[in-house]
């Protein structure tokens, strides 16, 4: 039985992805531009970037299959995704598992929307996971606002989430991997829970016992807080698009296929608060 390589392994899905697999028994590789052994004892990991082609041979070695996760820097992905594809696919990988975008199918301007499109048109034994927004957001990208100021400050008015863990995502992927009549298939993975973030800062409010608020701020100030901080402007431009998409509640539908893949109800906001609350502990200067 050949290997799986995980692309992204040292980011938030890549990392569960690894985890699941070896608590399913598989052999996972996890490919990252850092080799970072210490987050992964049990797995084997090989230096991989998509801008150095240089470093796919060895890292496809004993591969027989693919966690393919677009980093979040690169947008050109005709240039660094599709030869990479390309080289996989002439080394005979036999199944290809693509962490896509909820809703990818309405949305053809999203890098994602392309990878799914070519992986379609090289007739590539392809899995399409599309995760809603990730709970793990909320502990990483902005746990800072939530530790330091006690508030929520994103542009999503009182649009509402079906926000997916990534423990979800992972443990999904391990399940197509492994599992039968995977191939050819889309998933769309979400929360069993559509939450506006008024409900999301009254969550923390209960778990962190003390109070938090959701600012609901307009789309101009959030991008004159982010440019103040010195964000990027194409980290802005997404971020921009991603909240547009929450106000009109493109990203509030609830779907059963991680009830379909793993036999049981995603984890619930509240479980991730209770297990991530660590992340928003205030701290002193």
């Amino acid at each position: 039985m050949g290997k799986i390589l995980v692309t992204g392994a040292t980011g938030n899905v890549g990392t569960e992805v690894v985890r699941a697999l070896i608590r399913a028994g598989q052999e996972p590789i996890a490919a990252t531009v850092q080799q970072d052994k210490e987050k992964f004892p049990d797995a084997p990991t090989v230096f991989f970037d998509f801008a150095d082609s240089t470093s796919w041979e060895r890292a496809l070695e004993g591969v027989d299959k693919i966690f393919l996760m677009r980093p979040p820097a690169i947008s050109d992905v005709k240039t660094y995704l599709f030869p990479f594809i390309d080289t996989a696919l002439q080394k005979g990988i036999k199944h290809i598992v693509f962490l896509s975008l909820q809703g990818v199918s309405f949305n053809p301007l999203t890098p994602h929307y392309k990878v799914e499109k070519y992986l379609r048109k090289k007739k590539a034994p392809y899995t399409f996971l599309r995760p809603n927004f990730f709970m793990q957001n909320l502990s990483t990208f902005y746990a800072q606002d939530i530790a330091q100021r006690d508030e929520i400050f994103l542009p999503a008015g009182k649009g509402r989430t079906a926000f997916v863990d990534v423990r979800d995502i992972g443990a999904a992927a391990a399940e197509v991997f492994i599992g039968s009549d995977h191939i050819g298939r889309a998933y769309t993975l979400s929360g069993s829970e559509s939450l506006d973030y008024y409900r999301v800062a009254e969550i923390l409010t209960n778990e962190l016992e003390r109070t938090l608020s959701y600012q609901n701020p307009s789309v101009t100030a959030y991008v004159q807080r982010l440019e103040a901080i010195g964000s990027p402007e194409e980290f802005i431009s997404v971020q921009k698009m991603l909240y547009f998409v929450v106000r009109h509640n493109f990203s509030a539908d609830t779907k059963s296929d991680i009830v379909t893949l793993l036999g049981r109800k995603p984890i619930t906001f509240s479980q991730f608060a209770h297990d991530y609350n660590h992340a928003w502990t205030k701290t002193h200067s």
